[in-house]
């Protein structure tokens, strides 16, 4: 009994040895690139069995040296900087110029990247002449225009900027705005001589004339020649009769307060100017017709008003005075 257990262990070591050569000499096909070799089919004849007392020795075959070093490298040898030592050869590093074409073609965008790429691994077929490269770019490549044409070119952006600038001014003075100076002291104290005030032309288009507006009109045509456009103010409208008693004015009977003026019972009495509706040979009196207004300036002993021309018709106003912007320490409305 003893002696068929060990011929049943030396039987299998024999069996696991000759499975090691067969998984060793695939390897060693594999690493050389030499067909695989072909496996035997297992036999159904029992193995010869060897004496039990023989000795199990491993296998191992050395494989010679001429065919290790025909085997090639697994992998290909990494450039080095250093030499390890001067007398084994290391591998060298690349030469920088083997790079610098791939370095170009990608620092260039579009159409020179591809033709510099085309250099590097080549083209089977010519570039198309809109992506071809020229060896050296024309001087106007960069369409920079030069000192003359920038100079040219803000010179007509600084004219366009001017003359938009007047057009929009025209348009605000004769629709909207208009600045204008006083000339006399008939205004004194509201305005003095000097003064500059804004003028609202717009006003008169959204409302009727109001009592003490202070306006600017026309110049009636009876009077002297010189200034264009007067300055008062709106004492009578239309319809409204107006009357000077004792130095003050009343209007429909009533009296006017007038906080405006430097001295309360300073308003002299008229003769019956043109175009009232009162009777003639009338004093100090004056019946505003339709569409007119009369007008008084606030220093009344030196004012020439509608006391001297007469009532003074809505569409001859320019405008509503609101705003003294000058002297700037008296700036505010009217």
């Amino acid at each position: 009994m003893q002696d068929d257990g060990d011929s049943t262990i030396g039987d299998d070591r024999n069996e696991g040895a000759e499975w090691a050569d067969q998984i060793l000499e695939r390897a060693r096909a594999r690493s050389t690139g030499q067909p695989l070799p072909e496996q035997d089919p297992p036999s159904a004849e029992p193995a010869p069995t060897e004496p039990a007392d023989a000795a199990v020795e491993p296998i191992i075959e050395e494989t010679p040296v001429e065919a290790v070093a025909d085997i090639p490298p697994r992998r290909p040898v990494l450039p080095t900087v250093e030499d390890p030592s001067p007398g084994e050869a290391s591998a060298q590093p690349a030469e920088p110029d083997e790079f610098e074409p791939f370095a170009e073609a990608y620092a260039r965008p579009g159409a020179e990247s591809l033709a510099a790429e085309a250099a590097v691994f080549g083209s089977p077929e010519p570039l198309p002449p809109h992506l071809a490269v020229e060896s050296t770019p024309p001087d106007d490549d960069l369409k920079i225009p030069g000192r003359a044409a920038g100079t040219a070119r803000g010179v007509l952006e600084w004219v366009g900027v001017v003359l938009g600038a007047l057009v929009v001014a025209l348009l605000v003075k004769q629709f909207l705005f208009a600045a204008y100076y006083i000339p006399s002291p008939s205004m004194e104290p509201t305005l003095t001589d000097g003064d500059r005030i804004i003028v609202n032309k717009l006003s008169y288009r959204l409302h009727e004339v109001n009592r003490g507006d202070v306006v600017v009109f026309s110049r009636p045509p009876d009077q002297p020649e010189g200034i264009k456009d007067l300055i008062k103010r709106v004492i009578a409208l239309p319809g409204e009769t107006i009357e000077v008693v004792d130095g003050r004015v009343y209007v429909d009977g009533g009296l006017l307060l007038e906080p405006y003026l430097a001295v309360r019972d300073g308003t002299s009495g008229f003769p019956l100017p043109p175009g009232c509706l009162d009777a003639a040979g009338s004093i100090s009196r004056c019946t505003v017709p339709d569409g007119h207004v009369f007008l008084m300036g606030d220093n009344r002993p030196n004012s020439k008003d509608s006391r001297i021309f007469g009532p003074v018709p809505e569409s001859d106003i320019v405008g509503r005075a609101f705003l003294r912007v000058w002297p700037v320490g008296d700036l505010g409305r009217l």
